[in-house]
């Protein structure tokens, strides 16, 4: 029988070296990324596929989330008699957590896969192979581009499912469970701090790196024709999903934890 410790080993070493395999590559594309030149061209091209065409889902899944948890709140809310902290609840957890998480898993679900399946084809294709015999780097030219797409593209839509998610609270308050909507308003802008903003862009920022850098790296290093395409692009969304999560605490209980 095999010994458990030695599975129990292999896995551990085979976690840190694909940790190791992929700190490399980030490495790389970070270094790609702040040294010219700048494929302008090929920026525009990616912040338009991140970021414009990621608009309709980020936008309806910030607006049903407020909704749903302005209904949450307001139920909940009604046992203490404290109905009136709906707005103020609302707008710090969209603009504090619902909106850069929910924000980053829906665009992961969308750009992680799609980089992965795009960078994989063109690997079992021998394109990339192509790009190195025409002297082009490829982390210049397919990967630093993507990655700078994702972290500018990334706040714009979290500021755009902040102000949705907290218009799906007004309306669902105001329309359905009474709520006055001036007062509405006004308890929002009251509890809403900057630190808040801040804490949302931030996290968002990092989100897009680790968005593309998933789903650049699986894509780039999939093997094994269109099989290996498709693990590539599974594996770049489980692992979009997971670093999301991850630094999402690490951000939110070390760099924010002490903010009021």
């Amino acid at each position: 029988m095999t010994n458990p410790l030695a599975i129990i080993g292999r896995i551990i070493l085979g976690a840190l070296a694909e940790l190791g395999h992929l700190s490399r590559f980030a490495a790389t594309a970070v270094s790609h990324i702040v040294r010219p030149p700048i494929y302008w061209r090929l920026l525009g091209q990616q912040m338009w596929l991140i970021g414009y065409n990621s608009l309709p889902v980020v936008g309806l899944t910030a607006l049903f989330t407020g909704a749903a948890l302005a209904q949450q709140i307001f139920v909940g809310g009604s046992r203490f008699n404290a109905e009136s902290v709906v707005p103020g609840v609302v707008v710090i957890a969209i603009v504090r957590e619902l909106g850069p998480v929910l924000g980053g898993l829906m665009v992961a679900g969308r750009v992680s896969s799609a980089m992965a399946a795009e960078l994989g084809t063109m690997r079992v294709t021998e394109q990339i192979d192509a790009l190195v015999t025409l002297s082009t780097d490829p982390f210049k030219y397919l990967i630093a581009p993507r990655i700078i797409a994702a972290v500018l593209t990334l706040p714009l839509l979290v500021l755009v499912a902040n102000v949705v998610g907290v218009l799906g609270g007004y309306l669902i308050g105001t329309e359905r469970l009474g709520l006055n909507g001036a007062s509405y308003l006004q308890v929002t802008a009251d509890f809403l701090e900057a630190v808040d903003i801040y804490s949302s862009m931030v996290k968002a920022a990092v989100f897009g790196f680790f968005i593309a850098l998933m789903g650049s790296y699986h894509g780039y290093n999939s093997r094994g024709g269109a099989q290996g395409v498709g693990k590539a692009t599974t594996n770049a969304v489980v692992s979009a999903f997971i670093a999301i999560l991850l630094t999402n605490l690490i951000i939110t209980v070390v760099v924010f934890g002490g903010a009021s």
